[in-house]
């Protein structure tokens, strides 16, 4: 039986631009990019050169630090550029499409740890501690598979076939002792699956984050290791053991204020955004298209890739041509806020917010803002005052293992110090790894 979790910290975020037909639109994209810095931890080392011929599957990239484990094309065609930036750093492979060309599919006779690896679907999984690409040499107390997608417009997950999420979810239980477990949401159908356990949790974002529903169900302590994923991870890993083939197609959900029609595109792995937004986005104004949601994505532009985990577009207002009556300082009943002092807040109404940080940034204030959005058993001010003072000690003693910068982001959106707590807590993180 299903165990529920209800939550009671956290924010829904009520933005206009949601995806409210099912149908899904096929999109053909002439160039992909695959960008090792959707990896951390993963240390690159070229594979290829420009002008290699590579087919669907075929490493491009792998850890210096583990060989075996790969960054593979999700799409058959030839190398077309290699982008480097400061101090020669790979910034992304490029491929130019070949619908033509093959696809590598691995030997039957592979096991469960070296196929994942040799597929490149390895990298897609993370670990806690550290929010990293898991270590292939360690073995994690528990595997935590998150159904359940609470971000600012983001879609519901796909139900995979039967067959798919049960391999899937054999074949992680095979690379632990302890459990595998399914955060799903408390209202919906999803399936008992054999191998697994399922947990409910309330639609309350952060309730989605797999470092949240962790944190609820078995926190993870000093000297332990748990791994996380999303469903449709899980889903390519399963298709994986039944068919020896990596699956890289991608359903992205177009949202935000900036879409004419929002609406769910089929397209693969790293595409090129301009396919999937062009003739699909309002004629005037500056616009920020954002790869992922407003809380955690990253933003690319038109001439941008698809980034990982390759789930949803967000397009907003820039804001920088924005003429508004007193600036930031505006209580117009439009404005989206999480204050109280401002109208909106109680208009029931969905918001376009754009881009602009309205207001400076400024000394920290301990305001207690940041743990009405974090339900976790942490004290997030006085960890983020350890990161920025580099205590490692009370890094640790305040609980720097749960957490990954995308727990943080919530209580980002709503900080009256505008600091960029991802950041904050990536770089804590990094330095921890490297000191401990």
């Amino acid at each position: 039986m299903k165990k529920n979790i209800t939550l009671k910290k956290g924010l829904n975020l009520n933005l206009a631009g949601s995806v409210r037909r099912p149908d899904v639109t096929e999109v053909k994209v002439t160039r992909v990019a695959v960008t090792p810095d959707d990896f951390p931890g993963f240390v690159p080392k070229l594979d290829v050169q420009p002008g290699d011929v590579v087919k669907a599957g075929q490493p491009l990239l792998h850890d210096k630090n583990a060989e075996a484990m790969k960054l593979c094309s999700p799409v058959a065609g030839k190398v077309a550029e290699v982008v480097r930036g400061a101090r020669r750093k790979i910034e992304r492979v490029v491929v130019e499409c070949d619908a033509a060309g093959e696809a590598v599919t691995l030997p039957a006779d592979m096991q469960v740890k070296e196929l994942i690896l040799a597929s490149g679907l390895w990298p897609w999984m993370r670990q806690r501690p550290y929010d990293i690409v898991p270590s292939p040499d360690v073995k994690p107390r528990d595997i935590f598979v998150t159904a359940l997608d609470t971000a600012p417009l983001a879609p519901d997950y796909a139900m995979p076939a039967a067959e798919v999420l049960a391999a899937g979810v054999k074949a992680l239980a095979s690379l632990t002792d302890g459990k595998v477990y399914i955060g799903v949401a408390s209202d919906s159908d999803f399936p008992e699956v054999t191998g697994a356990v399922t947990v409910g949790f309330n639609r309350l974002h952060p309730a989605g984050n797999a470092g949240v529903q962790a944190a609820n169900i078995a926190p993870v302590n000093k000297g332990e290791v748990i791994w996380t994923l999303s469903l449709d991870t899980l889903a390519r890993i399963g298709s994986l053991m039944l068919d020896r083939r990596a699956d890289f197609s991608a359903t992205v959900a177009l949202t935000g204020s900036e879409v004419t029609d929002p609406c769910m595109l089929k397209t693969v792995a790293g595409a090129e955004i301009k396919p999937l937004v062009e003739g699909r986005l309002a004629a005037d104004g500056h616009k920020r298209i954002i790869s992922g949601n407003v809380l955690t994505g990253v933003p690319v532009g038109e001439e941008g890739y698809l980034r990982f985990p390759y789930r949803q577009i967000t397009v907003i207002p820039e804001g920088d041509d924005a003429d508004e009556f007193m600036g930031w300082a505006s209580m117009s009943p439009s404005k989206l806020s999480e204050s109280r002092s401002f109208p909106g807040h109680f208009s029931g109404k969905e918001f376009a917010p754009d881009a602009r940080l309205n207001g400076g940034r400024r000394a920290m204030i301990m305001s207690g803002v940041y743990d009405k959005y974090m339900p976790m058993d942490i004290l997030p001010e006085y960890l983020v005052k350890a990161i920025l003072s580099r205590d490692i000690d009370k890094m640790e003693a305040l609980g720097i293992y749960e957490v990954a910068p995308e727990d943080f982001a919530l209580a980002e959106y709503a900080d009256p110090s505008k600091l960029e707590l991802q950041q904050i807590v990536r770089d804590g993180l990094e330095y921890l790894r490297k000191e401990v």
